[in-house]
């Protein structure tokens, strides 16, 4: 049997629903204000990388300094280090505005015996293999670029596979494993472009890897989001202010019938 909808609701009904809709209410726009805080934290943080792209290289951290990068203040930092490219390489998965294919991800040994992985820059499968593009430069080299921090595990869905040399992120640590190097710096560089121009390679063919394709774009989409939730919290506050503004009715007209019967 179905309830009365003009009769009130019980007590404790009321006090369940009252402190449920509070707790929403309040849970929405905790959300709300904390994409608020995110917002002004990724702004933030745009403003320092753009500051990096735009300043002029500093050395790299040296090995005394490995232990204290961080992602939202050290990361696309412009730097500059010397060393010997190794003739040594791992391919990692990627997909750029060339196309899908392959970093090449080769070790720098420092002048101190530690070692920087250098990104390289981009081949397509086609020149995956070494012996297509010839090895890295021979000697002594000065490489600039920007500062990456390792990216350990994998890609999305997928994992690292080093004993099938098979990889979908920069994972310095194990990168270093694989290639029997240490110590090895936490971070990697990915190597500037030198002037080349990297738009087309079918039409005119460039020396590979193909450098300075790194793509430095941050989502800011944490203001749509605190609307979301701030509209949502909206809602219930108005369900909450409706539904009280209905049970105060009931119950006031519950009253005035019970002090007509009284009348009688």
């Amino acid at each position: 049997m179905s309830r009365n909808l003009s009769r009130p609701l019980p007590a404790r009904w009321l006090v369940l629903w009252a402190v449920l809709l509070m707790a929403a209410l309040c849970g929405f726009v905790a959300l709300g204000t904390w994409q608020i805080h995110r917002m002004h934290w990724k702004h933030d943080l745009i403003a320092r990388v753009d500051g990096f792209l735009h300043a002029p290289p500093v050395p790299a951290p040296g090995r005394n300094a490995w232990t204290g990068q961080q992602s939202g203040l050290d990361e696309y930092r412009r730097v500059t280090l010397q060393g010997i490219l190794l003739d040594r390489e791992i391919p990692v998965q990627a997909n750029t505005r060339l196309g899908a294919g392959f970093w090449i991800m080769a070790p720098l040994r420092l002048d101190d015996g530690g070692y920087v992985f250098i990104n390289r820059g981009f081949v397509d499968a086609a020149h995956r293999d070494p012996a297509s593009r010839g090895g890295a430069p021979a000697g002594r080299v000065r490489v600039e670029g920007l500062l990456r921090l390792s990216q350990p595990g994998g890609g999305f869905l997928r994992s690292n596979v080093p004993a099938e040399n098979r990889w979908y992120s920069r994972d310095v640590a194990a990168m270093a494993r694989f290639l029997g190097l240490s110590p090895v710096a936490p971070y990697f560089v990915d190597q500037s472009a030198d002037g080349a121009a990297a738009d087309s390679v079918t039409e005119n063919p460039l020396r590979w890897p193909v450098p300075g394709l790194t793509v430095v774009h941050f989502r800011d989409e944490h203001l749509a989001y605190a609307l979301t939730w701030y509209a949502l919290a909206a809602m219930t506050a108005a369900a909450l202010a409706y539904g009280t503004r209905q049970e105060w009715r009931r119950r006031r007209g519950a009253g005035n019938t019970g002090d007509r019967e009284d009348a009688r």
